[in-house]
């Protein structure tokens, strides 16, 4: 998590590993504020990127910036995990930057995006897709970001021509988003956001587990509008 007025201006707390978003969270906001001297006071807004990405950290990401928003009477600005990682690594020059993860499957979550002075141009919105997909969807990159398995990863490579930016440097950022809020078809306002929920890009797969056990879909999963 980042805080600060922009990327070149913000304090960062990283989280390494899986499975401790629940009990590390909070502590991470604690620091930052303490590094930059300020309390939640000193906070005029809240950004978040809003998935495709793990069900478990999405969620509880969602639930600490609605808990803020909602007790301090703060704006929610968020935007997807793919074009914060893209963000991280474009130039403002409108070349196309492909953002990927891996989706399991034999699937990827994929999201092309344009970076100008002021603007992002979302040529494909984050989706779920087979690699070979992409082929038909979009001219290779000129640069291509994001974590994949090998023998995935050098598929889309050998299309692209070039190499996959990888983790750290592909990494998506916290401070990488907060250069996207009030920029055109960057961050964005969700409408109402007592029943806004991240997208999860997929069903959880304890969902799709019940789902093809149960042949039907399971009724009012997570995430899925109250």
């Amino acid at each position: 998590m980042a805080l600060g007025a922009s990327a070149s201006d913000a304090v960062e707390e990283s989280l390494v590993g899986a499975r401790r978003h629940a009990g590390a969270l909070l502590p991470m906001v604690q620091r930052a504020l303490a590094r930059r001297g300020i309390g939640l006071e000193g906070v005029g807004a809240v950004a978040l990127s809003d998935g495709p990405g793990s069900f478990t950290g999405l969620r509880v990401g969602a639930a600490v910036a609605k808990a803020l928003v909602r007790a301090r009477g703060l704006p929610l600005w968020i935007a997807p995990s793919l074009m914060v990682r893209a963000a991280g690594v474009a130039s403002d020059d409108g070349s196309l930057v492909l953002a990927v993860s891996d989706a399991l499957r034999g699937e990827v979550y994929a999201g092309a995006f344009r970076f100008e002075p002021g603007l992002v141009k979302i040529e494909l919105a984050p989706v779920v897709r087979r690699p070979e997909d992409l082929r038909r969807l979009l001219p290779p990159p000129a640069i291509l970001v994001g974590d994949l398995p090998d023998p995935v990863a050098s598929g889309i490579e050998g299309w692209a021509g070039r190499r996959l930016v990888r983790s750290p440097d592909g990494a998506a950022r916290a401070r990488s988003l907060l250069d996207l809020v009030g920029r055109t078809g960057g961050a964005r306002r969700p409408t109402e956001v007592t029943s806004w929920e991240p997208d999860y890009g997929r069903p959880a797969e304890a969902q799709a587990r019940w789902e093809a056990a149960h042949g039907r879909p399971l009724p009012d999963p997570a995430g899925s509008p109250r």
